[in-house]
């Protein structure tokens, strides 16, 4: 019997999810996947992998876990309070999780969504190619209580804990922005006014698109009659009939019909999702720019990571571990 993930309890919205279904849109279907897919990057640097698995997201809560072998997990993306058996442990980490022991995810302490990780992924059963939750069009369903997730194998269950020094992107700050096919069609004072702009997070914020709330007036507006539909994906930034900006998130429509004024740096919408209801937020365009490959971004990561140093009070089979390397009868120094 393969190793399982049980769910003792769950946060509200909790969903497996991976990089999700590129290539699709096409068809009527978007990416999907995870809303911080560097958070998943990272995991999979902290566990040792050639690419990532898939693993539950976790927005604003976590919940209850414990697994029927033993198993390692990464815990990356927005910081969240974690214990293992009660005892604290720290994000942006790798740890063993035996049978029995309980990892306890409570609420997040900065940005808006954690990730679970397992080191062999969760295995349930793929659906065109991907494991990712896609609610909008029911593939997948909410994580509830009493779950149990099947895990691939983890080949290195047993390694030492990890710890990885992640950059700041949990508190809002300036996102990069890149022109599309319709930015030439704002003035430019239309663009001054909205880079010159602060946002935040609005609460018509959700896995489709992410709204944002400024005080400033809205200068940027354009009206959008007698414009044709066109192909949209996540990052466009839609600007509605009232002036509201949208950005759109790993659920979007394929298909959309509002003007877009530009599309969010790939590499900077981690810190767009991640930006809470109270973190400001401020646009920029920017020049385009090679995007890293996978391997240039697990090599990145790796570089960041170091084994975690524990207390020796807080672990419980400490005499299980071998402290000293190279033990001698005790006598050389009387050979010599």
């Amino acid at each position: 019997m393969s190793a399982v993930l049980k769910i003792l309890s769950a946060g509200p919205m909790l969903t497996v999810q991976d990089l999700g279904r590129p290539g699709l849109a096409a068809q009527g279907l978007s990416r999907g996947g995870a809303q911080d897919t560097l958070a998943l990057w990272e995991a999979a640097a902290l566990l040792g992998l050639s690419a990532p698995v898939a693993g539950i997201e976790m927005p604003g809560m976590g919940g209850r876990f414990t697994v029927t072998e033993k198993t390692r997990v990464a815990l990356t993306g927005a910081p969240m309070r974690a214990s293992l058996d009660g005892r604290p442990v720290p994000w942006h980490s790798a740890l063993s999780l035996a049978p029995g022991e309980v990892l306890s995810v409570g609420g997040v302490s900065s940005g808006t969504t954690g990730y679970l990780t397992p080191g062999g992924g969760i295995a349930s059963e793929p659906v065109l190619g991907s494991r990712a939750t896609h609610l909008a069009v029911r593939i997948g369903a909410l994580l509830t209580e009493a779950e149990a997730l099947p895990l691939g194998k983890d080949r290195a269950a047993s390694a030492p804990p990890q710890v990885l020094r992640v950059a700041p992107r949990f508190e809002g700050g300036q996102i990069r922005i890149l022109p599309g096919p319709q930015t030439e069609l704002f003035s430019p004072e239309q663009i001054r006014a909205f880079e010159a702009a602060s946002f935040t997070r609005g609460p018509r914020s959700n896995r489709q698109a992410i709204q944002m709330m400024s005080e400033a007036e809205p200068l940027w507006h354009m009206a959008s009659g007698g414009m044709a539909s066109e192909p949209i994906q996540a990052g466009d930034i839609q600007i509605t009939g009232d002036g509201t900006p949208f950005v759109l998130g790993a659920e979007c429509q394929t298909i959309g019909g509002y003007p877009r004024i530009g599309s969010v740096h790939p590499e900077d919408m981690p810190k767009l999702v991640q930006a809470g209801a109270e973190s400001p937020l401020s646009f920029r365009f920017a020049d385009p720019a090679p995007l890293p490959t996978g391997a240039e971004r697990l090599r990145a990561l790796r570089r960041a990571i170091t084994p975690l140093l524990r207390d020796p009070a807080t672990i419980p089979d400490l005499l299980s571990y071998q402290l000293i390397s190279g033990v001698t009868a005790g006598d050389d120094l009387e050979r010599d």
